[in-house]
């Protein structure tokens, strides 16, 4: 088994469909896979967690995934979010660059990415 496939990823994301799908394909790959489907929830897991990979969404009820990001920085825990990739259907420059200064290492578009490509994509972060 590939070392890449025992890491631990989280995924924040409010709509149901998409955040069972991303922890079915990713679980199925071997992942280990967490969930929160709010900020706040993302917000308490990630303070006593630590996660190799976090695909965070930014529109999020309670907390956005900026104010996530800006909370765990300012607690000095924002590394247990491991690897940090914004998915997303807002593609403006500036929340995109937003995203970067926080220190996320990527930037996905959700309507641009079949599950596939996503998963794809995980593993490309998770390696580099």
């Amino acid at each position: 088994m590939a070392e890449t496939t025992k890491a631990r990823v989280f995924i924040v994301e409010d709509e149901t469909f998409l955040r069972e799908l991303y922890e079915e394909l990713l679980a199925d790959e071997g992942y280990q896979v967490e969930s929160a489907e709010d900020g706040a929830k993302a917000l308490d897991r990630a303070m006593s967690e630590k996660f190799d990979l976090t695909l965070l969404d930014i529109m999020l009820p309670e907390m956005d995934g900026f104010g996530v990001m800006e909370e765990l920085k300012n607690a000095g825990k924002l590394e247990n979010l491991g690897k940090v990739v914004m998915l997303t259907n807002l593609g403006q420059d500036a929340l995109v660059k937003r995203g970067f200064e926080l220190g996320a290492v990527g930037y996905l578009i959700k309507s641009a990415y079949t599950p596939d490509q996503i998963l794809s994509e995980v593993a490309k972060f998770l390696e580099g």
